[in-house]
């Protein structure tokens, strides 16, 4: 995991432990998300691309924050767009 619980935390403004378990499964899904989308296997490829690590953080943010009620559709336009000069034609 290239995004660690502290920087999330401090990207979410979390200063309690009491959701830690929370916030590092949501970096998880986060990031596989994020590699589907920019449709890569290896974590070590993803990361070195240009926006990796600020739409890791976007995704995890929206999916903490928006819990009950996200809309994964506009979530997903903006984690393509993100990620749109990395993305492979095909896996």
């Amino acid at each position: 995991m290239a995004v660690t619980l502290e920087e999330m935390k401090n990207y979410l403004r979390v200063d309690y432990d009491d959701e830690d378990a929370l916030i590092e499964s949501m970096v998880r899904a986060s990031e596989k998300i994020c590699m589907d989308v920019a449709r890569m296997d290896s974590v070590d490829e993803f990361y070195a691309v240009e926006n990796a690590k600020m739409a890791v953080l976007y995704a995890a943010a929206y999916l903490y924050e928006h819990r009950e009620e996200a809309d994964h559709h506009a979530m997903m336009l903006t984690l393509r767009a993100l990620l749109s000069g990395s993305r492979k034609e095909a896996f």
